[in-house]
């Protein structure tokens, strides 16, 4: 019978931990599955909240039925807004003297731009590919806090370099459409 060199032994014998240190550790790893998971639910709540900011303009430049359309002159810009008249090229709108648009969104003093006007209102969205992708700008910066909790509360730095980088698009295609 072959002799058993004295280091087999030892690694054939299991660990005896203490019952304290045991605790220690169950302790440990709960604080780790606690704080993974309340990161992850304010990266959700970011998420969703950016979504629903978003879409309370989004909608009146995505969905086109029973919408008011039609292209606004830009008059004056104050403040963050635009204001100037309305004239109704589709659907059953009416014309108008002054809607208001948000500065951001809207181009120079002078010049023309296709919009909706928000039902029972005087506010107008800009439609067509700039106006969608500003009215999603709330959500692209939704992706970039986001991105922030997901490296640094989940340990998650590869869907986080995503969701930043989403985030980013949606910014610089924004930026390039108005």
């Amino acid at each position: 019978m072959p002799k058993s060199s004295p280091s087999s032994k030892k690694r054939s014998r299991p660990v005896k931990r203490s019952r304290t240190r045991r605790m220690r550790e169950s302790a440990y790893g709960l604080l780790l599955v606690a704080r993974t998971g309340l990161m992850g639910a304010l990266a959700l709540l970011l998420l969703v909240a950016g979504v629903w900011t978003s879409w309370n303009t989004a909608q009146y430049a995505m969905l086109v039925e029973a919408r008011e359309r039609g292209t606004m002159t830009v008059a004056d810009c104050r403040d963050e807004r635009c204001t100037g008249p309305y004239l109704p090229s589709e659907g059953d709108g009416r014309r108008r003297t002054q809607v208001s648009i948000a500065a951001a969104a809207a181009p120079a003093e002078g010049e023309q731009v296709e919009v909706t006007v928000k039902p029972g209102t005087h506010n107008a969205v800009r439609t067509g590919a700039g106006g969608v992708l500003h009215a999603w700008v709330p959500f692209a910066g939704s992706l970039l806090l986001a991105a922030l909790v997901v490296a640094g509360g989940m340990k998650l730095r590869r869907v986080a370099w995503v969701m930043g980088l989403l985030g980013t698009v949606l910014l610089g295609a924004t930026f390039a459409a108005l």
